[in-house]
């Protein structure tokens, strides 16, 4: 087991660190210009008011009467760059076993350790689950930075954010568990990735509709962005436990059948 985590660690601590220093310096950008956005919005919105509209749908939630602080404080956290950094990592490394190794023929070398296929699933998912909070960490660093800089009334609070990277990291948990799952119903490594890519774009769409269009407002609760509000949390302060229990339930079923599949599954490399 020690071995596994150490092959892991070896493996992957390049990208998780390449990925959160992005995540850390788009953070830091968005915090930085985040002032002179909310000035510039403020003009546009009056003159063309469909606007709110918009930046409604990209929230998903409703911005109220006007752009407040809280408002525009949660735009960072759901800028569509800040979660394709966020995911993009799980994606690639929730596809590393089996889908990758099989693509790669290495498979049998690894599952030829002394070792069950259940130990190796296990390692994979824990060092998965550790960078991810590294990389949440970075990110939130390189927010942190900048923060300082911005004017008192739009400064976000930390425990509200701190909030926020909760509610993030299980949204983390809930794609990587259906990464998992994928990956292990797969035999190839770009497939799968294509698939999750697929499943995300058809989350993030249906949660932009349901906006617009009353029946994908009846099936939105099927979008994982359903569940991810950073700007009711930072309105309000409180911790959306029901969103979060959905995030991990949801996460932990798909990573459940997915060791599953992978213990009961027959692998053939030829």
């Amino acid at each position: 087991m020690r071995g596994l985590f150490a092959k892991t660690i070896r493996e992957v601590w390049l990208a998780t660190l390449l990925f959160g220093g992005a995540l850390a310096v788009v953070l830091a950008l968005l915090t930085y210009i985040l002032p002179l956005i909310q000035k510039g919005l403020t003009k546009v919105l009056s003159h063309l008011p469909f606007v709110k509209t918009l930046l409604t749908a990209m929230l998903g939630s409703e911005a109220g009467g006007e752009i407040t602080a809280q408002t525009m404080q949660a735009f960072l956290w759901v800028h569509p760059t800040v979660l394709a950094i966020v995911w993009a990592h799980e994606i690639v490394f929730c596809t590393r076993m089996p889908a990758g190794e099989i693509d790669r023929g290495t498979i049998d070398v690894l599952l030829g350790l002394p070792v069950s296929r259940r130990a190796v699933y296990f390692v994979e998912s824990a060092v998965w689950l550790l960078s991810g909070v590294l990389i949440l960490a970075i990110g939130l660093a390189g927010h942190l930075t900048t923060a300082p800089g911005m004017p008192a009334e739009m400064r976000p609070e930390l425990p509200r954010v701190i909030l926020v990277m909760l509610n993030l990291f299980c949204v983390y948990v809930s794609v990587g568990g259906t990464a998992y799952l994928v990956s292990a119903l797969s035999d190839r490594r770009g497939r799968a990735i294509a698939v999750v890519f697929a499943l995300l774009l058809a989350s993030f769409l249906l949660n932009f509709l349901a906006q617009f269009w009353e029946p994908a407002g009846e099936i939105a609760f099927l979008s994982v962005m359903s569940y991810y509000q950073p700007a009711q949390i930072l309105r309000s302060g409180q911790f959306p436990t029901s969103d979060v229990a959905v995030l991990l339930i949801t996460g932990a079923t798909a990573w459940c059948f997915g060791c599953e599949v992978v213990a009961r599954r027959s692998i053939c490399t030829v």
